[in-house]
């Protein structure tokens, strides 16, 4: 008899099952394992609209971590202000000239932050 067509009663057999079809998955509530962030940083938050058709964004250099603790930061300083933005190059680049949030949002995680420029 085939697993195909029998009920999953438990949770663990449904986790074994959705870890063989989808093997890359790690579900958001996961606990991170190397994304330790080191508040302790010194972060710039920049101003800039070279080469973006002169929309202005704001950019976070100097963060020192891994690529995907970056991102993380990124996503969590976006979804906060409801605006988009990337994170490109070690930096992360939010768009508008919402630079006084975004220090306020880094700073509130304990992380020390500069304004360069404007």
């Amino acid at each position: 008899m085939s697993n195909k067509n029998q009920p999953l009663n438990d949770l663990s057999a449904l986790e074994k099952l959705l870890k063989e079809q989808f093997p890359d998955y790690v579900p958001e509530d996961a606990p991170d394992t190397n994304d330790n962030i080191d508040t302790r940083q010194h972060l710039e938050a920049h101003f800039s609209k070279k080469g973006r058709g002169g929309k202005i964004v704001t950019i976070i250099k100097g963060f020192e971590g891994s690529e995907q603790a970056l991102k993380k930061l990124g996503k969590e300083i976006k979804n906060k202000l409801g605006v988009g933005g990337s994170v490109k190059n070690g930096e992360i680049i939010i768009q508008g000239n919402i630079r006084d949030k975004v220090v306020q949002i880094l700073q509130d995680k304990g992380f020390k932050v500069k304004k360069i420029g404007g």
